[in-house]
């Protein structure tokens, strides 16, 4: 059977796939929050001709199915069909990604304690060649050449010794060594002919769950080249690290997401190396950051157990490994250095946080928190940290939402409701676009401003006499955000409960953690935020809606993308990755999931902004005026 696509393209369906597996076979993604479940409903397409088996309907409108409107995952052909693919479930690329905080990087190295001490080096060595007196071996030669260099402790791959006897006699017995630092002693990682000291780059990788950033770091001064990004491939095996986990485990597709990953970053690396005329062998070393489950899938780990009680990673503490083993297309001796982990759900990417906020050095106690797919909190200061992460979802990134997406072009990001006349003012991410959706900073905006003029109650629920934009819709009452021209963007109430059970595991993650070492609110003198949702995010709207405390603007801090930045201060200095090793060691991880506190805590949050609205005493203020 044949798929034709109304762009032209045909493809060949397999007997028995659905749709959206034959578009993604043929390499065409749509969106599938789900992972192919059936519950998002974000693949969908519509039939212009044909006869499909449709499994399901969930998710589609009477107006949808009027229009042949399908679920692409569960809808399969029965006979040669065409479809049209809307353009809002075309999986983009497009959009902004935040690449991190670029301009002060050395600064902030700077300010860490620590020099431009790359993590890898290289060193030039003049042998002295043998003679009948001093008839020592070529790598005895070599090793007490070093030694007298100051590396006492170093390791010599077996990999070097099939070329050592040509390489060290290839120019006079001048050679360059590329050395990387590792659980206290030296390793060679790769021996070049003559005086190779110069040009030495490193690439640091950020690999999160939505996206990928990759920087090319000049090794000589610390300075940043330049900046790749890209959506995270594995996106089109769900949004969440779950739904990957489940498909790569009891779907076989481990092999592909981990291949996913691979073929971002080499995409990235190639693009950075040719913009600049560098040269694979120009790279020294690649460090990388991510939560555990993406670390596991980069390095090719069975993940598997890190969804299930008592949620056990693979490692957490990751040993060296090779450019070569993992398929990364540089020289295949390029040490890969992998941020270490403190549990299944608290991973290098936020000891990469902690590391570049400095939190770990300060006096005062501070709070971190990356939101993202996840929230990751930390609690601490320079005498104790404590971890915990919220299973909050990711409809902040879209899924689970009517009608929500990410923050790309196209996505509602900022809304404002007149309180006399209900009028809504929308801004959309990109120039002259359409609204096609609502990213997670706008579902904020909508349901603090939503609040604030009396359209939600405390409850979340719509109070239909306010205005005639509360209508009953196919998932019961829902708030037109915009009338549009092929369809109107709303929030259901369904989409508001799933909000406001995202927030408030959120909040009850951070009461719970200062509970725990019997602190408040009052006791935090900063609250440093990351992660790319970081960026948009209102904090005077996620004050009102209760995700965030009620505390002075000044003591919130956006920090950008501090995964990245951790991981280009490890690439230029030893020190700060000792450092970082340090912080995984001493950070104490709390398991949300069995507390009880973190319970009470979660289901008084289930209001806006809080059962207890005392806490929110400006918030109050604002509903009495």
């Amino acid at each position: 059977m044949n798929i034709t696509l109304t762009s032209g393209k045909t493809i060949t369906s397999d007997a028995g796939a659905s749709i959206l597996d034959s578009l993604k076979k043929a390499g065409i993604f749509l969106t599938s929050s789900c992972g192919g479940k059936g519950t998002c409903g974000k693949c969908r397409a519509i039939i212009q001709s044909g006869s499909t088996d449709i499994k399901s309907k969930m998710k589609l409108s009477k107006e949808e199915l009027d229009l042949g409107y399908i679920i692409a995952c569960q809808t399969f052909p029965t006979e040669d069909v065409t479809i049209e693919i809307p353009k809002e479930s075309v999986l983009t690329v497009e959009g902004r990604i935040d690449t991190g905080k670029s301009e002060n990087l050395l600064t902030l190295l700077q300010s860490s304690g620590a020099d431009v001490d790359p993590l890898a080096d290289r060193i030039v060595l003049e042998l002295p060649p043998p003679t009948l007196d001093d008839n020592i071996s070529d790598l005895e030669r070599l090793k007490r050449e070093l030694t007298a260099h100051g590396l006492g402790c170093l390791r010599v791959p077996f990999r070097f010794m099939s070329n050592l006897a040509n390489t060290v006699r290839q120019q006079d017995w001048k050679i360059t060594l590329s050395t990387i630092h590792s659980e206290d002693c030296f390793e060679i990682t790769n021996i070049l002919a003559g005086d190779e000291k110069a040009p030495r780059y490193g690439i640091a990788v950020d690999i999160g769950t939505t996206t990928i950033v990759v920087y090319l770091i000049d090794l000589a001064d610390g300075s940043l080249v330049d900046v790749a990004s890209i959506y995270n491939s594995q996106i089109r095996f769900g949004d969440d690290v779950i739904t990957r986990i489940v498909n790569a485990t009891e779907h076989n597709e481990m092999a592909n997401i981990h291949r996913a990953v691979i073929s971002d970053i080499n995409e990235l690396i190639s693009v950075l190396l040719a913009s600049h005329t560098i040269k694979g062998d120009a790279i020294d070393s690649i460090v990388a950051a991510g939560n555990t489950t993406m670390a596991h899938f980069f390095l090719d780990l069975d993940p598997s157990a890190i969804r299930e009680e008592p949620y056990i990673p693979t490692a957490n503490i990751f040993p060296l490994s090779h450019a070569g083993e993992l398929r990364i297309k540089t020289h295949k001796n390029v040490p890969v250095y992998v941020f270490p982990c403190i549990a299944s759900y608290v991973g290098g990417d936020i000891v990469a946080g902690v590391l570049a906020t400095g939190i770990h050095k300060n006096e005062d106690i501070c709070i971190f928190i990356d939101v993202g797919t996840n929230g990751e909190i930390v609690l601490g200061n320079s005498e104790w940290l404590m971890s915990a992460a919220c299973s909050a979802g990711p409809c902040f990134e879209g899924s689970g939402i009517k009608h929500g997406m990410r923050a790309t072009d196209g996505a509602i990001e900022d809304i404002r409701i007149n309180a006399e006349t209900f009028d809504v003012e929308i801004e959309v991410i990109g120039d002259n676009i359409q609204p096609m959706g609502i990213c997670g900073s706008g579902m904020i905006d909508a349901i603090a401003e939503m609040f604030l003029t009396g359209i939600l109650d405390q409850k979340g629920k719509f109070q239909s006499e306010k205005t005639d934009r509360v209508r009953i819709g196919e998932e019961g009452p829902e708030f037109v955000i915009h009338y549009g021209k092929d369809k109107d963007i709303v929030l259901t109430e369904p989409d508001i409960e799933n909000i406001v059970r995202a927030k408030a595991a959120i909040y009850a993650g951070f009461a719970t953690l200062l509970s725990e070492v019997g602190f408040t609110f009052n006791d935090v003198s900063k609250i440093y935020i990351a992660g790319g949702f970081g960026k948009f995010l209102d904090i005077e709207k996620a004050i009102i809606i209760g995700l965030l405390p009620e505390l002075e603007k000044e003591k919130f801090e956006y920090m950008g993308n501090t995964s990245i930045t951790g991981a280009y201060l490890c690439t230029l200095s030893k020190k700060l990755c000792r450092e970082a090793e340090e912080i995984s060691r001493q950070m104490t991880y709390l398991e949300l999931s069995v507390s009880n506190s973190f319970m009470d805590e979660y289901v008084s949050g289930l209001f806006i902004p809080h059962t207890n609205i005392d806490a929110f005493p400006g918030v109050k203020k604002l509903l009495e005026q």
